[in-house]
């Protein structure tokens, strides 16, 4: 009898603990997922069907809340946002790295990256995955991958060619608000300026800068093309933005859960990549059927100059030159 009521005893007091801890194992981990971008863009597409690949694959183990939009927080807040713990992921890029991590600064130079091609085999590699190691721990935030933004290009106020650097003197060419994109602006020529993304369309409509610098699927998408006249092809930045995620967040999942989350993210990937190479083999005509006119720069003179501003710079002295060869190697 005594010993019936001490496995009683027991049994009552193990059957709400495993209750509980079902419970908790059963509740869904949950991924904030924040960036600036517009619906439209091809990375917010992307974060849209990352969410939907995690969580088919997951089983509804893992739920994503994303937010578009800069509705969480702006440009220059989402890197610290995540590395505080007040998101779990962004989508970000190099520019965004490089004050913790100055050798990062590498993959922002002017023509660092030859192609697209060049790009993703370099990022999405073994070279991007030791880059990416390397930010985790230095910084507390995992880029995962790298997604095609696009190539950037000069998209300006009035109608000019810009033929050659000298030709973007005195033009206030809004850069975002970092050293790294700073410099690249001072590297083009022009006279860099500060403001958010999502500031954008009211400084080019009331001239508080000159113009723009993005790929033209984000020049479309944002509508910059409605308040602008001229656009020039410099194939300047092979551009990317890398989905990131707090590493502590990351390092708490379980390797089948990090599993879903790489499914989404090479997901993410295809689809950005695919829809950005498809505009931007139409959207010249696009621009010129809205009424811009649309020039080429004398591209060598160009890739000259910034790379020997890069390279006479102090950002060079931060490169990992055993990282820097083998990027430059990948594109032979």
């Amino acid at each position: 009898m005594k010993k019936t009521l001490i496995v009683l005893l027991l049994a009552a007091l193990l059957v709400p603990a495993l209750f509980a801890q079902a419970s908790a194992e059963a509740k869904p981990v949950e991924l904030v997922y924040t960036m600036t971008a517009v619906p439209t863009d091809a990375h917010a597409g992307a974060m849209r069907v990352f969410k939907e690949t995690v969580e088919k694959v997951s089983g509804g183990q893992i739920k994503v809340l994303a937010y578009d939009s800069a509705s969480l927080f702006k440009q220059e807040q989402e890197v610290s946002a995540v590395v505080s713990g007040q998101a779990d992921m962004t989508a970000t890029a190099a520019a965004w790295l490089t004050d913790k991590s100055p050798w990062v600064s590498m993959f922002t130079a002017g023509y660092i990256f030859k192609s697209y091609d060049h790009m993703t085999k370099v990022l999405n590699g073994p070279i991007g995955a030791e880059v990416f190691e390397r930010i985790a721990k230095e910084q507390g935030i995992r880029p995962l991958g790298a997604e095609y933004l696009g190539t950037r290009q000069l998209n300006l106020v009035a109608d000019k060619w810009i033929k050659t650097p000298a030709d973007l003197k005195g033009v206030n060419l809004r850069m975002p608000d970092t050293e790294s994109w700073i410099f690249l602006g001072r590297a083009l020529g022009a006279n860099p300026t500060p403001i958010s993304f999502s500031e954008l369309y009211m400084a080019l409509q009331t001239r508080t800068v000159d113009g723009q610098d993005n790929p033209l699927p984000s020049t479309k998408n944002a509508k910059f093309y409605e308040v602008t006249k001229s656009i020039t092809i410099t194939n300047h930045l092979v551009d990317s933005v890398w989905p990131a995620i707090n590493e502590k967040k990351w390092q708490s999942l379980t390797a089948q859960q990090k599993d879903w989350v790489m499914q989404g993210v090479k997901a993410g990937i295809e689809y950005c990549d695919s829809v950005n190479l498809k505009a931007e083999a139409e959207l010249v005509q696009f621009f010129k059927d809205a009424g811009l006119k649309v020039y080429n720069a004398d591209l060598n003179a160009f890739a000259d100059h910034v790379l020997a501003q890069y390279l006479s710079s102090p950002y060079a002295a931060s490169w990992d030159k055993a990282i820097f060869e083998k990027v430059k190697a990948a594109g032979n």
